[in-house]
């Protein structure tokens, strides 16, 4: 258990800090094709300053739209490549970096000011004489986040957005379903330290390492963590200071009724194993919400935050991915761009409003929303008759509950193995945890959507931290992982208010923002679930007081957290015979 947490932690570092995108190669512009400026000073009338390049190609249109990436990544050869691309396919290229980056005098910020520095930067764009007053944007991460940070104050010259494995601070991260994750912790240092990005500090995994395993057998809080690496993060603490997805992370992306303003195309694109997919699909689900006639395109498969840039990898942690998954993202993008501004071809995977590849049938389906990915949905109960743990697809009769004891206190054991590293598995860890198994499907069936539905459960605290995964156990014994959901039961009908739970008393913990997924299983494979609770050294840790979970501590343990889950728990699957 310890090596695969190991490997999960270093995944994590390395997918959610590298600011690498793409793989298609890129080259760098000549002055004699081109007309390149790449030390661009935007000055804002509130007095900041914002860096870019400029690319644009000699012969071309006196005017044209622009399509234009914000990152908070800086490398001037990169963006010099970024923008040479965009010119090349009939766009003025752009590629503006976030405040306090390369040519910025200003301080660094994360976050705070992209919804209104980025449209600052569309401001000047069409002011310049090449501006043909459209702007489309484009990017991965951090680039797909500011996207839809401009969005929640729509600029008239934005007309379409392209954003990839987006993500939501306060939600996606530094922290997942209220809970904080120790993965994100270097990321701050990486892009404050200087103008461009501290690459030595972001590569010293073993600092990391030793820091998460120091703080993890030390018992101390987590807002403690950075006293025990040595060096004060300021940016944890801010982070920390607001646990509910508060004022402060809303006022950064759209929310709620910002939505129904969105009336731009979009183009979202993301993967099954991407860390962010639940950023970018709430994304998403909150403008079809909002706006249900949105012009809302989905693209998914099987790839995680490097690949859905790119388009996948053939081998994605050991799992041999279908050949029909890898696509070209930068090519549909500008072909996307193409459909929206100059009347082109819609890109040809776009055949309805979701589109995804069903992993093990090497095949593409197009659906008009998330909810219909599959022709019918099953509800599977988590039972327990004598010894047998089963997902059955019949509601008991009569509710009856199944006993867990975690010890908080005990550090010879990590509890909630869910990281997809490796993808498939010979064997997976069961020294703790519930395990509850389907009756083998006695045909192939396609299985897509997101691990969804209710838990039922008596606790002797009043929060806990709960983790389930999902995995196809196929006939010869192998684990797939197909989904898993991490999240805080207090704040499971509300990540914006804190609802403690009542010591003794049966509560309902509904989840729903878990990695969507799909994939068709073998005849005779079943699907295994695993729910437990989350301890171990990539996230807080909830001792259950009813305090600010970052300043509990391992003096704050008390007793054994004690949990009766109802048989009356359930999730809710999308299934269909391989035949539909």
């Amino acid at each position: 258990m310890k090596k695969n947490r190991k490997t999960f932690g270093m995944a994590m570092l390395c997918l959610l800090f590298s600011h690498l995108g793409f793989g298609q190669t890129l080259t760098l512009p000549d002055k004699v094709k081109y007309d390149i400026a790449d030390s661009v000073l935007i000055k804002a009338p509130n007095g900041i300053t914002l860096s870019a390049v400029v690319v644009r190609k000699k012969g071309a249109p006196l005017q044209q739209p622009t399509a234009l990436m914000y990152f908070i990544y800086s490398d001037t050869k990169r963006s010099l490549m970024e923008a040479k691309y965009a010119a090349d396919h009939g766009y003025v290229g752009i590629v503006a970096d976030a405040r306090g980056k390369r040519l910025s005098p200003d301080d660094p910020v994360p976050y705070e000011h992209e919804a209104k520095d980025v449209n600052l930067v569309i401001d000047w764009i069409v002011q310049q004489p090449w501006s043909d007053g459209r702007v489309a944007m484009y990017g991965g991460s951090y680039s797909g986040f500011a996207q839809w940070a401009a969005a929640k104050y729509l600029h008239p010259a934005l007309k379409t957005i392209v954003p990839y494995v987006a993500a939501i601070p306060g939600l996606g991260l530094p922290m997942e379903n209220n809970i904080f994750l120790l993965a994100n912790y270097q990321w701050p240092f990486y892009v404050t330290n200087n103008k461009y990005t501290d690459d030595a500090v972001n590569n010293d995994g073993a600092r990391w390492r030793a820091m998460r395993m120091k703080w993890w057998e030390s018992g101390l809080a987590y807002n403690k963590v950075d006293s025990l690496d040595g060096t004060p993060n300021p940016w944890l603490q801010k982070w920390l200071s607001h646990p509910d997805y508060d004022t402060y992370w809303q006022s950064m992306v759209p929310f709620k009724q910002d939505y129904a303003k969105i009336n731009i195309p979009v183009l979202t694109i993301t993967g099954y194993y991407d860390d962010g997919q639940v950023s970018a699909l709430e994304y998403l689900r909150e403008h079809y919400k909002y706006r249900p006639n949105a012009e809302h395109y989905l693209i998914i498969g099987p790839y995680d935050h490097f690949g859905a840039q790119k388009g996948g990898i053939p081998n994605l942690r050991g799992y041999q991915v279908d050949e029909r998954a890898l696509i070209n993202t930068r090519e549909i993008t500008f072909q996307w761009m193409d459909y929206i501004l100059k009347a082109g071809k819609k890109p040809e995977l776009l055949q309805d409003k979701i589109n995804f590849e069903v992993m093990g049938a090497n095949t593409w389906r197009h659906v008009p929303s998330l909810d219909q990915m599959e022709a019918s949905k099953i509800r599977f109960y988590l039972d327990k008759t004598g010894e047998e743990y089963r997902l059955s697809p019949l509601k008991p009769v009569q509710g009856s509950f199944t006993d867990q004891t975690v010890d908080m206190r005990d550090r010879t054991t990590m509890n909630n193995d869910y990281y997809p590293d490796p993808i498939v598995k010979d064997e997976i860890d069961k020294s703790n945890g519930l395990f509850f198994l389907t009756k083998p499907f006695d045909t192939a069936v396609s299985v897509s959507g997101s691990l969804e539905g209710e838990l039922k459960a008596i606790i002797n605290k009043k929060d806990m931290d709960v983790g389930l995964t999902l995995y196809e156990l196929t006939p010869d014994g192998q684990y797939f992982q197909l989904s898993y959901f991490l999240g805080r039961a207090s704040y499971a009908h509300d990540s914006s208010k804190r609802k403690l739970l009542c010591p003794g008393k049966e509560e309902t913990i509904p989840f729903y923002r878990s990695r969507v997924f799909s994939r068709q299983l073998k005849k005779g494979s079943r699907l295994l679930l695993m729910l437990n609770i989350d301890k171990n050294p990539f996230a807080e840790i909830n001792y259950g007081t009813g305090k600010q979970v970052s300043r509990e501590s391992m003096k704050d343990a008390g007793e054994p957290l004690k949990i009766k889950w109802s048989t009356q728990s359930y999730i809710d699957l999308g299934i269909s015979s391989a035949e539909q």
